[in-house]
């Protein structure tokens, strides 16, 4: 095994639960939505806004990434996301805003990932992003963490224009690191995302299970990244 792939949210880093999620939406959107007042850019009212956010909470059953600049653009009228770069820069940014405050990185992910990487092995972080959010931004997040030192690559589903499980994915990654899927393992904590997305294409994995509530997943499970680091260099 030469390469470890990572997600990242609530792997590396924590953001927040399943239940924070209709929270976290609003509060984008009123991010979003009071950058376009203060600019004088406003043209909708709220009622009409969050009958469009409803339609577009949701990702394709295909897994294809549903851009956030397009989503926006439909929510706030703001014509065709080639218009205006900045503008769709900073309403991008005012989106992410609630998202990245509350990051916290793992203990266990710096730790980690320099014992594998000084062991000789390859790194990568593999991730979707919410509502379709700009990878370069999540690059400039990484950062912030002090993890983009630590990894090889990083690859998002912007990137690729795939959202995990889709296989596409996953081997573009395995193309950026010249690797074969059995030369990888992936560590995540999303079932169908981060187990059984890689399985279906070969690569070999492992679910972070750090509240012990995925026992009736799958017998290939950790607890935190600590125990998934001894075993690999047992």
């Amino acid at each position: 095994m030469k390469a470890v792939l990572f997600d990242l949210g609530g792997t590396l880093v924590q953001y927040y639960g399943r239940s924070q999620i209709p929270q976290i939406l609003e509060q984008a959107i009123s991010e979003v939505q009071d950058y376009l007042r203060r600019r004088d850019l406003l043209r909708v009212c709220p009622e009409a806004i969050w009958e469009v956010v409803e339609e577009e909470n949701h990702e394709a059953s295909d897994y294809r990434v549903r851009p956030l600049e397009r989503r926006l653009a439909h929510i706030f009228r703001l014509g065709g996301s080639g218009q205006d770069a900045e503008l769709f820069e900073a309403t991008c940014r005012c989106f992410l805003r609630p998202v990245f405050s509350r990051a916290r990185r793992y203990d266990d992910a710096s730790p980690v990932l320099q014992r594998l990487r000084s062991a000789g092995y390859r790194l990568a972080i593999v991730s979707n992003t919410a509502w379709g959010s700009p990878a370069r931004l999540w690059r400039e997040e990484i950062a912030r963490h002090g993890l983009d030192e630590l990894v090889d690559e990083a690859v998002f589903c912007t990137d690729v224009g795939w959202r995990k499980p889709a296989p596409q994915i996953f081997t573009y990654t395995l193309g950026k690191l010249d690797a074969q899927p059995s030369d990888c393992i992936f560590v995540g904590d999303d079932p169908r995302w981060d187990f059984f997305g890689p399985m279906a294409v070969g690569i070999e994995a492992v679910l972070l299970d750090r509240d012990g509530t995925m026992q009736d997943v799958t017998d290939q499970r950790v607890q935190d990244l600590h125990e998934f680091c001894d075993r690999q260099l047992d």
